[in-house]
């Protein structure tokens, strides 16, 4: 019988008042006696609903049978068949609208805590794989052999070459699917890290490095080449790619040029794009005494915008020692595209919310450094194209926040310099690359997909669509072999 317990199992979690002033994981993950139970909760519904939410289409009631009777390697298995960094999206996906949206157990109480489960099945392999308790990362052969397709290559020599640009999610979710179909994936990073956002996006307090780390291990032990340093646009073009003899290239840049408010006073001293604060914090380790890369929070910070990129700008910020963070919003929380769980943090935190609220001018002194910022009082007024209620500035409702720091977080486009130096590769007014299916562009043998087609969005959608590439240049790639014989 399933446990009918209607709440989820609690996730221990740092206190607001220690986690607000360190950089480790706020969320400290289940007991094995938590896990259990919060897998037992899962009914097993014949017709898996939760499948259905999960871009890369995770065998969730399989891996949550097995989790149920302590089997959490096997349940690893299951989830690595199809989810080439379950750590890692145990972390950072938005279960609540996708898998566990989804889930019957929500109806009448809480979801099934899908994705705290894949975390502790993923923790638990992976510290068992560090202590040499097991050879391999999961069931499926380095030839191909596993549900994604069998390899059409006899050995080593044969295998043909396939580039991936980017080594973010949606690169290295291609590069995983690719390496077990049998192919040669050689992956370029333009950063000196892989992992794209996943290192310098997303904060240490919600996904530690070292498992990124650990996930691209995994990926380079069945034989994924990952070359950084390698700015593909600079270093080699697209076409030179071709020439060096790779048959199919996927494009998985992102979107990592941020976009700013065109308002007085952005180039004041103190003013960051929130991808530049980001960066600096995560990928150079500006919160760490012992480097060298210091990054200047200043006593009290506006966070302008509403994502998930304002909350971790926010809380970064907070735990570099700003006094006072403020978001400020120009539409209500009901509007806020921020995950829930992660808005809570955030208040928790001591966070200050100004909602309805909107940036008119950035003030500096005579020295161009930033003083204050002039906010003005928003109402919500008919739906937008977006189908959220446009906001509409009140009149004579202008207000001074004092600050010394300004973090822009309105989102991010595509950088152009793929776009620039790929005759024949199309893009939308956005720069974001066009495709006929989510993922085939305009150039014969390219494939893109994940923020660089979409805008920024999410981890787990954009694996999702590097699985579907790897699908498409996997049959383009046998169409040409056909079509030379």
């Amino acid at each position: 019988m399933p446990n009918m317990q209607k709440e989820k199992t609690v996730m221990p979690e740092q206190l607001p008042d220690v986690r607000n002033k360190n950089f480790s994981e706020v969320a400290l993950g289940y007991s094995e006696e938590q896990a259990l139970n919060e897998a037992q909760r899962c009914l097993n519904c014949k017709n898996a609903p939760c499948v259905t939410g999960c871009p890369v289409s995770v065998r969730i009631p399989e891996f949550l049978a097995l989790a149920a009777k302590g089997d959490f390697v096997g349940a690893y298995d299951i989830i690595k068949s199809t989810n080439s960094l379950p750590a890692v999206c145990g972390r950072v996906c938005p279960q609540e609208t996708q898998c566990e949206g989804k889930c019957v157990r929500g109806i009448k109480g809480e979801p099934v805590g899908i994705g705290r489960l894949e975390r502790f099945c993923a923790d638990r392999a992976m510290s068992m794989m560090k202590e040499n308790c097991l050879n391999e990362s999961g069931k499926g052969a380095p030839d191909g052999s596993d549900n994604r397709g069998s390899s059409i290559f006899a050995n080593d020599e044969d295998r043909i070459k396939v580039a991936v640009i980017g080594s973010g999610p949606a690169g290295l979710s291609c590069a995983g699917d690719l390496s077990s179909r049998g192919y040669k994936v050689t992956v370029f990073e333009a950063l000196h890290k892989a992992g794209g956002v996943l290192v310098y996006g997303i904060p240490e307090f919600r996904l530690p490095k070292d498992i990124v780390a650990s996930e691209i291990k995994e990926l380079e032990k069945k034989g994924v080449d990952i070359q950084c340093n390698m700015v593909i646009g600079k270093v080699l073009s697209i076409d030179e790619l071709f020439d060096a003899g790779f048959k199919a290239v996927f494009v998985s840049t992102g979107a990592g040029l941020p976009r700013f408010m065109g308002i007085d006073g952005e180039n004041s001293n103190g003013v960051y794009s929130a991808n530049e604060f980001l960066t600096r914090v995560n990928l150079m380790k500006a919160y760490r005494s012992d480097y060298g890369t210091p990054v200047r929070a200043g006593k009290a910070v506006a966070v302008v915008g509403g994502g998930n990129v304002a909350m971790d700008a926010a809380r970064c910020a907070k735990r570099l020692g700003a006094e006072k963070v403020y978001v400020i919003y120009r539409r209500s929380e009901a509007e806020m595209p921020a995950r829930r769980e992660e808005i809570h943090h955030a208040k928790e935190e001591g966070i200050d919310f100004r909602f309805l609220t909107n940036p008119v001018r950035i003030n500096a002194d005579e020295k161009g450094n930033c003083r204050f910022i002039t906010c003005v009082r928003m109402e919500l007024g008919e739906p937008d194209e977006s189908g959220r209620r446009r906001p509409v500035a009140v009149d004579g409702s202008e207000y001074d926040i004092d600050v010394d720091t300004v973090i822009i977080a309105v989102g991010t486009v595509p950088n152009p310099l793929i776009r620039m130096t790929t005759p024949g590769l199309d893009t939308d007014r956005h720069g974001c690359i066009i495709t006929s299916d989510g993922v085939t562009t305009t150039k014969q043998g390219v494939y893109a997909g994940g923020d660089a087609v979409t805008g920024a969005a999410t981890v787990i959608l954009a694996m999702g669509a590097g699985r579907q590439a790897a699908q498409k240049i996997d049959e383009y790639i046998k169409g040409l072999s056909k079509k030379t014989e």
